[in-house]
């Protein structure tokens, strides 16, 4: 024990004078003032990201990047911990980092505050986007346009009908419960009612051993054509918010100049990519270096994210058509040479990346605005909302002997895709306010975690009850 004190004097001793390696002199000479200290303590009892960002480039080589290493410590654990708690609740992973995020996010209602900096740091803001970016672009990888047009007209049916329904109800209940926002807040959040989550529905009907079913088929067709729409119309609506932000009248001419816009780039992005990328990733085999699949995919993906937001769509657009693109069949060389699919390979980065997304939505859920008159109504009507306009899809069924209920119900969760719409809101301005503002950004989430939590039991009830009646 003697040993290991000595250790730490020592230790303690060398920081000092590596601190200030001319001795006390320096120190006598350059000793603070009382308002110098007063600052200090401020300080570092307030760690806000501009006193934390002083304290790491005045101190240590940490620079910039501190903050964010700390913030990634804390995102990271805590989303890994509270998905693994969900998971065995029987409940996706991503409610669980989502959750976290609105916890971690309001420690201020209780006097914490240590944490601010995280949800407000730049670093982590970046890292979240990218990881939101490449979420659409392995959407898109895990969407197959082949067998989605297999599925026949139900699938398309499905989706129309899940997509125009939500929109509209969403639209309606905007205006009448929000009256005093502008018309087109109220269509951007029927917007984000539109879409479907994939991988909550996929994963769901996996773990039941569904995923051969016909049902399933037209889950997921009706599901990827409905990511498609959604991104479509957040493509037109988005446009519309940034033309009237610059002033200019809005016509139906330019509503239909944006929507043939997002049209001409998806099914362009679609056609050329398709064509040029397996010459590309030929080209690109017989290079020697290692990981070169990866690197040039996901050069592909910025590209067309790039691409997408320099004609003012969404990134996400770029990223989700960069998906469709890359078939396996365009990189067989590669699979032939022991590389692994581009999935698995993206798998790691993605592993690492989209909790910090999802953990810094949850962080923009302020708790406090439920106490204002009419919120929890709002997005308890939200949520409502939300369900009937994907149950409403049924009609667009033709076959007889497929479940209708159970494909109604594995439309109902909007999952990550909702929150990234809401997070495209967030960032927009409208007459110098953000679209999707603290109150209806939180009644938004709490329809992702109504909508996400009731499917996985729903859709095993519904399941269950055609198996025992066909039996």
């Amino acid at each position: 024990m003697r040993r290991a004190w000595i250790a730490l004097a020592l230790l303690g001793a060398l920081m000092i004078l590596r601190s200030d390696p001319e001795g006390s002199a320096s120190f006598a000479a350059e000793a603070p003032s009382s308002q110098d200290l007063a600052a200090e303590n401020s300080a570092s009892e307030n760690p806000s990201p501009e006193n934390l960002s002083a304290q790491d480039h005045g101190g240590g080589h940490g620079g910039a990047v501190a903050p964010v290493l700390l913030a990634l410590v804390i995102i990271l654990t805590g989303a890994k911990l509270a998905g693994e708690a969900f998971v065995r609740m029987g409940q996706p992973a991503v409610l669980g980092e989502l959750v976290f995020g609105v916890i971690l996010g309001n420690l201020a209602l209780v006097n914490f505050k240590a944490l601010e900096f995280i949800g407000s740091s730049e670093g982590v803001t970046v890292l979240a986007e990218i990881g939101v970016v490449l979420l659409l672009f392995e959407v898109g990888l895990e969407s197959n346009i082949r067998e989605m047009l297999s599925v026949g007209p139900s699938s398309l049916f499905v989706a129309v009908l899940g997509v125009i329904t939500p929109f509209f109800l969403g639209w309606g209940l905007s205006a009448v419960m929000l009256p005093h926002l502008d018309t087109l807040v109220h269509l951007f959040i029927g917007a984000t009612l539109c879409a479907t989550s994939v991988g909550i529905t996929a994963r769901v009907l996996a773990d039941l051993g569904r995923l051969r079913s016909p049902e399933t088929k037209v889950i997921l067709g009706a599901a990827v054509i409905d990511d498609i729409l959604g991104l479509v119309i957040l493509a037109v609506v988005q446009g519309a918010i940034l033309a009237s932000g610059t002033g200019e009248a809005l016509e139906v001419s330019s509503i239909l100049v944006i929507l043939v816009k997002a049209v001409v780039f998806l099914v362009g992005a679609v056609v050329l990519g398709t064509w040029l990328s397996p010459k590309l990733f030929l080209l690109a085999s017989r290079l020697q270096v290692k990981g070169i699949l990866l690197a040039l995919s996901l050069a592909f993906c910025f590209l067309l994210a790039w691409l997408a937001s320099a004609i003012d769509l969404a990134p996400i657009v770029g990223a989700f058509a960069a998906g469709l693109i890359l078939d396996s069949l365009h990189y067989r060389d590669f699979l032939d040479k022991g590389e692994h699919h581009l999935e698995e390979l993206l798998h790691p980065i993605n592993t690492f990346l989209v909790p910090v997304f999802f953990v810094l939505m949850g962080t923009k859920v302020d708790l406090s605005t439920f106490g204002q008159e009419g919120v929890l109504v709002f997005a308890l009507l939200l949520s409502a909302a939300a369900v009937i306009g994907k149950m409403v899809c049924v009609v667009g069924v033709r076959e007889k002997h497929l479940d209708r209920l159970s494909i109604a119900i594995g439309m109902v969760p909007r999952g990550e895709v909702g929150l990234i719409f809401v997070n495209v809101g967030a960032g927009l301005m409208l007459h110098g306010r953000p679209v999707i503002d603290d109150t209806v950004l939180s009644a938004v989430v709490i329809m992702v975690i109504v909508t996400t939590l009731m499917t996985p039991p729903a859709l095993k009830i519904s399941l269950g009850r055609k198996v025992a009646r066909t039996a």
